[in-house]
């Protein structure tokens, strides 16, 4: 029924998916590494709510400056193009994959009018950037076949930290929190946790999809083994904060230069 969605995934191609793939940890191993990091996830959700840091009030909506106009539309029509390719590729499924989350909510952030939503989205998301700059340091390119698909994953995932560096600049509900406040870190890290250990390997495993590794790991993952997604949720619990916490401390950095100057 939902053939549309993921039987043109290339299970040829090493880490994509497939019955190896889908084997590569017992059923056991899953439900009790699961179990262990909802265990995790709990306390840490229940820390990082109660500690919340309170969004700025929203200023009175103006008319969008140009830059965030033309990276609405540039964004847009690149994320309808990977659609399009996975559609064709009968690889919807994939879509799921936590960078076309992020692509999408940060289509939402372009687009909405400043509100306090806005920018509770816009502080989760600064911690989906290691999905961005994963994929252009490891690059996994065996299964893209389509002209121009190629270009299209370049373009998307160097757009992905162009966009959240210009609306950090705009200021206003685009403010993070303090540098030694981690409680948007630990609210979004546990929320991934859960997006990759509950939904991505609910539905990887009966489509036989490799969902963001949660199947087995990539080919280049230095961590490969039976313990690659707990070695995962460690450098990962790392790698989050670091780069949305850095992210923005560079751009204001570079901002208060600029203005020195």
């Amino acid at each position: 029924m939902l053939d549309w969605a993921h039987t043109g995934v290339n299970i040829t191609v090493g880490g994509n998916g497939g019955p190896e793939c889908t084997a590569y940890l017992s059923m056991t191993k899953r439900i009790l590494e699961t179990i262990f990091v909802m265990g995790l996830t709990a306390p840490l959700l229940k820390w990082g709510l109660r500690n919340l840091s309170p969004i700025p009030v929203v200023q009175e909506h103006t008319v969008d400056p140009f830059g965030k106009r033309l990276l609405l539309v540039l964004m847009t029509l690149i994320f309808g193009i990977e659609i399009g390719f996975k559609f064709s590729s009968k690889t919807v499924i994939f879509l799921l994959n936590p960078c076309h989350v992020t692509t999408a909510l940060q289509i939402y952030l372009l687009a909405a009018p400043p509100s306090k939503q806005v920018g509770a989205v816009f502080r989760f998301h600064l911690n989906c950037m290691n999905g961005a700059v994963l994929a252009l340091g490891f690059p996994e390119l065996d299964a893209l076949n389509l002209p121009f698909e190629t270009w299209i994953y370049w373009i998307q995932h160097t757009m992905m930290l162009i966009i959240p560096i210009y609306l950090l600049r705009l200021g206003g509900v685009f403010e993070v929190e303090d540098l030694t406040d981690m409680s948007w870190p630990a609210v979004s890290y546990g929320i991934l946790l859960i997006y990759h250990f509950i939904l991505l390997q609910a539905l990887g495993i009966p489509a036989q999809v490799n969902l963001n590794h949660m199947l087995c790991p990539a080919v280049k993952d230095p961590f490969a083994g039976p313990y690659y997604r707990m070695y995962a949720i460690v450098h990962q619990a790392i790698l989050v904060p670091l780069l949305s916490k850095s992210i923005p401390a560079l751009v204001y950095q570079f901002s208060r230069k600029s203005h020195q100057s």
